[in-house]
């Protein structure tokens, strides 16, 4: 078997080539089946809370929007009742309110002015279509609903606050587990709960955790946690059992917007690739791809991210690192460290003896 660390020493990769194969490094065989993930394009999200819902519904994930009375309760966060990645929240919808004085530019967006909607949506022409469709509304003969043909500019949605002194654009974007291509939580498990799949992901055998809590820093992302109703570890498993039974995850199935696509990961990247390349060709330039390099700090990701501003605006560290690529130095330092005081001790027995 593969170290996990061995790539860090590696050549680079270039940005447009494929991700490594961790299920070989796990010790599948090379008959096992190609690698399948997420590509969640944020610019086509329309927040409708579809994936968590359908997520919670086939995973028997418990509900936490809901407070000890049983009432919905709301997070402050717009109509957010959930507010972030946890135990039973395997997939989130943020709605993040980006609000500017009137006329300001967005830093990424290279001094040029951000597009916001104005009062009412015009109606859309897709596919080729004569006829107006509203935004959700599956575009005639399939295809994807694109909410930037709402833009008068292209630039990310939002809306024109009446006063005209701010600007008000709203972000929402459906998060996920990474299923890092070095994840930091297989790593650390004690047990072998979390292990890797033949397709690839990451998953967490409920009979086999028993809650020590390891993995929980041990993700850069934040996305795994520790349920406290049964003590036990738990996060997205990009839906294995339906893996196996050829169907996709329940959180693609139920998007109606495709803002989530499954598949194979070399063809989701690719079609990022070109889905980013049409946005920038469009003047949208604060575009950018998520988790898409295979050298960033945890060799890539098997979910990764279209997002129209930083990741930091999404909650998304901008530089994740897989937490224990330092520990095979620490080891050896480790090792060096006792062999010396070894040494020191039996040069000391011999001397007292003389």
């Amino acid at each position: 078997m593969t170290n996990v660390f061995d790539a860090f020493s590696g050549a680079a990769t270039s940005l447009t080539g494929p991700l490594p194969d961790p299920s070989t490094d796990a010790g599948w065989s090379a008959e096992h089946p190609k690698r399948v993930g997420f590509f969640t394009d944020t610019s086509v999200c329309i927040g409708c809370k579809a994936c968590e819902v359908a997520c919670k519904e086939w995973n028997l994930v418990p509900d936490d929007g809901t407070d000890a009375s049983d009432t919905y309760r709301l997070t402050g966060m717009s109509y957010d009742n959930t507010g972030d990645l946890g135990s039973s929240t395997w997939r989130h919808v943020a709605f993040i309110e980006d609000v500017r004085p009137h006329g300001s530019a967005t830093p990424a967006h290279g001094g040029q002015q951000t597009g916001f909607l104005p009062e009412g949506l015009p109606a859309v022409y897709g596919n080729g279509s004569s006829s107006p469709r509203d935004a959700v509304t599956e575009p005639p003969g399939g295809g994807t609903v694109d909410l930037l043909a709402l833009l008068p500019d292209g630039g990310a949605h939002g809306q024109q606050t009446p006063d005209d002194e701010r600007d008000v654009r709203w972000l929402m974007a459906s998060d996920v587990c990474k299923h890092c291509t070095h994840a930091g939580c297989l790593d650390v498990c004690p047990t072998g709960a979390l292990f890797r799949t033949e397709f690839g992901t990451v998953v967490v055998q409920d009979d086999i955790c028993n809650g020590c809590g390891y993995c929980v820093p041990s993700c850069p992302y934040g996305v795994i946690d520790v349920r406290e109703s049964d003590g036990g570890a738990h996060k997205c498993t990009l839906c294995y059992d339906r893996l196996g039974e050829g169907l996709e995850p329940a959180c693609a199935k139920a998007c109606p917007t495709k803002s989530i696509q499954f598949g194979d990961l070399d063809e989701l990247q690719a079609a990022a690739d070109a889905r980013l390349a049409e946005l920038h060709s469009r003047g949208v330039h604060e575009a950018r791809l998520y988790g898409r390099d295979p050298d960033d700090g945890v060799g890539g990701d098997g979910a990764f991210f279209l997002l129209l501003d930083e990741p930091e605006v999404y909650g998304m560290p901008p530089d994740p690192v897989v937490t224990t690529r330092d520990l095979p130095e620490m080891w050896r330092n480790a090792a060096l460290t006792a062999v010396g005081l070894g040494a020191a001790v039996v040069a000391a027995f011999w001397g007292g003896r003389r």
